[in-house]
């Protein structure tokens, strides 16, 4: 899991049928040195500017509705920002 920011949302006219429900978001990552940013689904609200906790890999398809080709989701929102942060 990663802790990261939300900075953006990804605005899509047309998209795979399973993905139809979920929100696109743009998360910038704080862990490392690596700020590549991604794409991760979001079905508890998160919104711009928020910290969020993001799960990865297989353990994804835990966390959604239907089964759906998305490889990072948003499963937490964070209240307080851990030290160094």
């Amino acid at each position: 899991m990663v802790i990261g920011k939300v900075i953006n949302r990804v605005v899509s006219t047309r998209k795979y049928e399973t993905l139809q429900g979920y929100k696109l978001l743009v998360i910038e990552p704080f862990n490392g040195v690596d700020k590549e940013w991604f794409i991760a689904a979001d079905t508890i609200g998160a919104g711009e500017g928020e910290l969020v906790l993001v799960s990865f890999g297989s353990a994804v398809q835990h966390a959604l509705h239907q089964h759906a080709p998305i490889d990072a989701v948003v499963v937490g929102i964070v209240d307080q920002a851990p030290d160094g942060l």
